[in-house]
């Protein structure tokens, strides 16, 4: 009895000292070899239902069934009384009871005539379940080997509830972990999503906070393109890859696609589910070994925006868990996005104010002929009678008149009394531009679109969007450059230089012209198409010497405006000076007689305006031919100013300061018209 009382306590030492109930079982027959000959213990656990028992853990001669770990029982016969009565039941063959499992069954041949006892696993709290001991053939139990066995089932319970608790502890130890990360991880993304307002800077630092989290190859951003409905790659974060994934193709989006994203439906690609996307995608994805994909889309209360996507080289990456804790982030990522969007809206509409302000800016400081339409003469009333007809429409108007008539005037007064005045009136002179710029100018460009194109810049016609658009001088514009011109007159959409981004704009035309268009036409230097778009309501502008009731109230206004400019007081014009004004032919028209009165007014010591007749007689432009056409007239006239300045082009005393025109404008004239320097110089 003392040895059998040793045992016991040799038992309870040695489960003190054993960390785990598999080493308690490895440990139970070296310790009872003294007294109990036992030939295999299995410790059988209750299911989580406590309607089946698994085997937990095992210690037997090697000649014992080799039962293997796990293997399932149901809750009848021995085991069923065991748990319900907490006492121990004897089997004298322990093979008849292993019949009734199926699991049990095919080893009951190696037990036949091996008996058992069953005893209960449990604590005052808690039935955790069975404990099956068998003894070698022909030994039998005896009453004190039964106490010690129940003592022994008692010491396991306490074994098993302390390996519980432990493992309950670890697995919570585990869970707090990752929840911890999962926190940290989802403040790493919020602290980004605040602190960064572009959306590349954005990516970048969540890409490197997933990445740590997951463990996974690739990161990346496809949205939403609202003129195509295509899905399109905006970022790509992937360390290891080969390129592969950086050139996918947009991919169109079907209805049921949108349903998708607006559920807010994630979801995992496995590698079967790769093979039956799109070949182009899939093809890309299985080269750079991809095998599990986790899906989620970027939803805000505007509407679906993209996807975000994580892939990775191992099958099966993500489980439930992490795809819950992905649509968090995708949920964060959308405010990210709609954010970065909404700023880039904001940048790009102040981009657009900045440049219409500087365009404005320039505007205002610039030279006009004069700020008001000044005459009352018929021709000119009739021009501005068509000007009050055309303008509240949409239609192109295009002006013709010689140079210096003031079309740009009359296109400002026609923008003025429209509709769009409250919008921006941008003009452009198409003979002042070098000609490989002038689509430039138009269309804008891209960074990068040619050589010097340092930055994005807007064209023309991005400026006057929702307003007026002046071309002035239409016929110097390239033959290779009007077929644009006429596109985006007729569709109001085009591409800048460098992109191939369609840009729609709304956008009202005026152009202007001193040269006779269908001769152009006539001679294959102007396209007709282009002309019928735009001459859909022609007006002539009339030269200033058919309206030579006009010039004496021209003077008055352009003397009162210099001279409150010079600061000088100038008040009244000598009436032979008036006359010999008025009886001028002024071929430069009123840009002409503007530049005249300026030297007039700075020429006026006094109260009383000097006018140098004599200029007036040594013009040029009065020597003209008679019945000369006006293209060879204008030749001469140039050839003339030419003559006059010694061949000087530009400056002072210049054949453009002479004809009263720029310099580039000058220039163009002069390679239109083939003027060299044979015909010019003495």
């Amino acid at each position: 009895m003392d040895g059998r009382y040793r045992a016991l306590l040799d038992v309870s030492s040695a489960i003190a000292e054993q960390p785990t109930v598999k080493a308690v079982l490895h440990s139970l027959r070296g310790v009872l070899s003294s007294t109990c000959r036992i030939h295999g213990a299995h410790l059988y656990v209750l299911s989580g239902d406590g309607e089946g028992l698994h085997l937990l853990e095992f210690d037997r001669e090697a000649d014992a069934p080799a039962l293997p770990s796990g293997t399932k029982i149901a809750r009848i016969g021995a085991a069923a009384r065991v748990l319900e009565e907490q006492t121990p039941v004897f089997l004298p063959d322990v093979a008849q009871e292993m019949l009734k499992h199926p699991a049990l069954a095919p080893f009951a041949s190696q037990s036949v005539g091996r008996s058992t006892y069953v005893f209960p696993v449990s604590t005052s709290q808690e039935r955790y379940g069975i404990l099956v001991v068998t003894k070698e053939r022909g030994e039998e139990f005896v009453a004190e080997d039964v106490e010690l066995l129940r003592s022994l089932a008692s010491h396991v319970a306490v074994a098993l509830e302390c390996a519980l608790a432990r493992d309950s502890a670890e697995h919570y130890q585990r869970d707090l972990a990752k929840e911890r990360d999962r926190l940290r991880l989802l403040l790493e993304i919020n602290n980004h999503v605040v602190s960064q307002l572009e959306i590349k800077d954005v990516f970048r630092a969540a890409s490197a906070s997933i990445r740590s989290y997951f463990a996974n190859e690739f990161t990346g951003v496809w949205l939403i393109d609202r003129e195509t409905n295509q899905l399109q790659s905006v970022l790509l974060d992937f360390p290891t890859g080969k390129g592969l994934l950086d050139d996918v193709a947009p991919t169109d989006l079907t209805d049921d696609d949108f349903d998708k994203l607006r559920r807010r439906e994630p979801g995992f690609w496995s590698a079967a589910d790769i093979d039956r996307l799109p070949a182009a995608i899939a093809d890309k994805l299985r080269a750079e070994l991809i095998e599990s994909v986790a899906v989620t889309p970027l939803v805000t209360g505007t509407g679906p925006l993209g996807l975000l996507a994580i892939g990775s080289r191992r099958s099966d990456a993500f489980g439930q868990q992490d795809l819950d804790l992905f649509c968090q982030i995708g949920a964060q990522i959308s405010l990210a996005v709609d954010n970065a969007m909404a700023y880039g809206r904001l940048s790009a509409s102040h981009a657009h104010l900045e440049e219409q302000r500087l365009y404005l800016e320039s505007e205002i400081s610039s030279e006009y002929s004069f700020e008001h339409i000044v005459g009352k003469s018929a021709a000119l009333r009739e021009v501005l009678n068509h000007v009050s007809i055309v303008a509240p429409t949409d239609s192109t108007v295009l002006l013709h008149g010689e140079t210096g008539t003031g079309k740009e005037l009359v296109a400002r007064a026609i923008h003025n009394l429209s509709p769009r005045r409250d919008r921006t009136f941008v003009r452009l002179n198409c003979a002042a531009i070098p000609s490989g710029l002038v689509e430039s100018e138009l269309f804008g460009h891209e960074k990068g679109a040619f050589t010097g194109a340092l930055m994005q810049k807007p064209g023309r016609f991005e400026l006057a969007d929702r307003g007026t658009l002046f071309l002035d001088e239409i016929g110097d514009i390239g033959l290779d450059l009007q077929p644009k011109l006429l596109r985006a007159l007729q569709e109001h959409e085009f591409e800048r230089l460098g992109s191939t981004k369609t840009i729609h704009v709304d956008v009202r035309l005026i152009a202007a012209t001193h040269q006779d268009l269908p001769a152009m036409i006539r001679n294959n230097q102007f396209r007709e198409d282009l002309f019928y778009r735009l001459n859909v309501f022609p007006i002539e502008i009339p030269p200033l010497r058919e309206r030579r009731e006009d010039i004496p109230l021209l003077i008055h206004y352009l003397v009162s405006r210099l001279a409150r400019r010079m600061q000088k007081r100038i008040k009244s014009i000598p009436k032979r000076a008036m006359d010999t004004l008025v009886n001028a032919d002024w071929p430069g028209n009123v840009r002409e007689l503007e530049n005249f009165i300026e030297r007039c007014v700075i020429l006026t010591p006094g109260d009383e305006l000097q006018v140098p007749r004599t200029e007036l007689k040594r013009s040029p432009l009065r020597t003209l031919a008679t019945g000369a056409t006006f293209e060879e007239a204008e030749r001469q006239a140039i050839i003339d100013a030419l003559k006059s300045a010694s061949g000087k082009i530009s400056g002072e005393s210049g054949a453009a300061e002479r004809l009263g025109l720029k310099r580039t404008t000058l220039q163009n004239k002069m390679r239109r018209l083939k003027i060299t320097r044979a015909d010019y110089s003495h």
